[in-house]
């Protein structure tokens, strides 16, 4: 019988919001790093570019697919497999700046994702804070450029990660090690790709690779061997085409004996003044950056000493971790990094500019978090392990932001605000359905009436020379207009000027200005100073040639001047 009361509904309970999986958090820290890619993407493609490592970039390619040799037939200080995988890559899709930055992007992609990868053993935050920080540095110093130094060292981190995922993984349960030796083998060919993009990594490489093998399963380490020597061996074809002499010239006397003295600049960087022309060139139009810091200089000078710390501070960490437990594996990691890096150290010394502090910095910097992260664990034992990845993952970002902002944070927000249409500050330079982008609109202007003319007075096949207009100086290049001019054939070995080789006496190119058609001769670098070699005045025998061989065409600007032969 009902008495008219009601019973109570209680309400039902809020729905648990589904928690990520771990699989999707990795994937949102991955997603992280592409945006961060992504940002300055269209700023980097459409931003300036070094009008000589560029341009040579672009050109040397395209000779190599006319049949023609680096060391023999152009300069070039380095390995031929930067040049062939470009070649590879014009040849498929045709040449192009764009394409030529995207390889690029894809080197710079392999440095951030390869230190990404050597991080996560330590947990996503730090693995972030450490591809954040790779990501920061390597991105700003020259753009998309795709030089042979980032790729080797792109290959060699993700060469120095496949090793160390070869040593640790299990064999299968039937006793199987197909994983493990396959493992190696990948990381021996990328090793041996390291090394014919730069052979000076073999410092680095082999260090690494010492530390990682010390230890490991014999079957294994042949494996890496083996693909290492696979990798490695067409320099054989190339020193069977090229000639033994004219490549152990080219990618070593060159580099190493005639062009450091005009290269090379006083260690440590000086805290008052900027000694690298084009660093100081390149500082002129920077981002306003409002917030207090050091003056550009003294950021260098603290760079130089933090990056030195760095490595040796990876070294003590590695060290010290190792003693405590030598049979684990995350020790070997920080040990196989520190040493890696001891071998990148030379390129930060042979020309201390932070192009070349970034090119080292982008491995053992970015790879710090890790030394703090196993000091906090040591040394404040009450602290969670989250705020302790939070602390450690953040602190080469908040460093890099608080003392060196002027080579990282700022050029990488520069190229942000480029993508949006913001601050841009480079101009296009078409011709012939090519295009190039210069910093300076006065040369942007210049240019453009020049390769008309050039391309007026020519006809296809001609030989094309370009140089300083005060050829006793060769300290750089304006290579770019070599592509623009793709019609036109180089009349020089010397497509990359350097100071000490290109100018010094004996030197082949009074003979390669002889031989062309016409000559365009640039003024945009006639001021460069430096406190080296790059001072000297080298052989005028290049000035007589042109002197009673060439006729003045046209003055552009001041900037540029161009020539026929007087018998055209």
């Amino acid at each position: 019988m009902s008495t008219g009361e009601t019973t109570a509904v209680p309400p039902a309970a809020p729905a648990r919001r589904p928690r990520l999986t771990d699989r999707q958090k990795w994937l949102i820290a991955i997603a992280v790093l592409v945006v961060g890619f992504l940002l300055p993407l269209r700023g980097l493609l459409r931003s300036q570019g070094p009008p000589m490592e560029e341009g040579f970039m672009l050109v040397f390619p395209e000779l190599v697919l006319e049949g023609q040799l680096a060391n023999q037939d152009f300069l070039h200080l380095y390995g031929p497999g930067s040049l062939w995988v470009l070649a590879g890559v014009f040849k498929a899709f045709g040449t192009s700046l764009e394409a030529q930055r995207l390889v690029a992007l894809l080197q710079q992609v392999g440095i951030v994702f390869g230190v990404f990868g050597l991080a996560r053993y330590w947990g996503r935050t730090v693995a972030l804070g450490c591809g954040l920080a790779s990501l920061i540095i390597i991105v700003p110093p020259i753009g998309l450029t795709a030089l042979a130094w980032v790729g080797g060292v792109a290959l060699g981190t993700l060469g120095l990660l496949t090793a160390l995922e070869s040593r640790r993984a299990p064999p299968d349960p039937d006793g199987d090690d197909r994983r493990g030796r396959r493992l190696a083998l990948i990381a021996g060919l990328l090793f041996g790709a390291a090394l014919l993009y730069r052979l000076d990594l073999v410092v680095a490489v082999g260090l690494g690779a010492l530390v990682v093998l010390r230890g490991m399963d014999p079957a294994r380490t042949r494996r890496l061997v083996l693909g290492a020597a696979i990798g490695v061996s067409p320099y054989l074809i190339h020193l069977a085409t090229a000639g033994p002499y004219t490549v152990f010239k080219g990618m070593v006397l060159d580099p190493v004996i005639y062009l450091r003295g005009g290269r090379r600049l006083p260690i440590p960087p000086p805290p008052g003044h900027l000694d690298g022309f084009l660093q100081r060139a390149g500082a002129i139009d920077q981002l306003d950056w409002d917030l207090p810091t050091l003056r550009t200089s003294a950021q260098l000078t603290v760079w130089f000493f933090f990056l030195l710390g760095t490595v040796a501070t990876l070294l003590l960490v590695g060290r010290w971790l190792t003693r405590r437990d030598p049979g684990a594996f995350t020790p070997r990691v920080v040990l196989a990094v520190a040493f890696f890096s001891v071998g990148l150290l030379p390129q930060a010394i042979q020309r201390v500019d932070s192009a070349h502090f970034a090119w080292v910095s982008c491995v053992p910097v970015a790879f710090l978090p890790v030394a703090v992260y196993e000091v906090l664990k040591a040394k404040a034992p009450r602290l969670s392990a989250r705020r302790r990845s939070l602390v450690a993952g953040s602190s080469v970002l908040v460093f890099l932001f608080v003392v060196i902002p002027h080579f990282t944070w700022r050029t990488y927000t520069d190229f942000v605000v480029q993508t949006f249409g913001v601050h841009r500050i480079a101009y296009e330079i078409e011709f012939d359905g090519r295009r190039f982008y210069y910093g300076r609109p006065d040369v942007a202007d210049a240019a453009r009436p020049l390769l008309e003319d050039a391309a007026r007075i020519s006809e296809p096949g001609d030989r094309l020379f370009v140089g300083p207009t005060d050829l006793t100086k060769t300290p750089y290049s304006d290579a770019y207009l070599y592509y623009l001019l793709d019609e036109l054939d180089p009349a020089t070995y010397f497509i990359e000027m350097d100071p000490g080789v290109a100018n010094r006496d004996g030197s082949r190119m009074a003979d390669d200005l002889a031989s062309a058609d016409i000559v365009i001769l640039s003024a945009v670098w006639l001021d460069w100073s430096e406190p080296n070699d790059s001072r000297n005045v080298g052989s005028d025998e290049p000035v007589k040639v042109l002197e009673e061989q060439f006729c003045l065409v046209g003055e552009y600007d001041g900037l540029y001047e161009l020539y026929e032969r007087c018998d055209e």
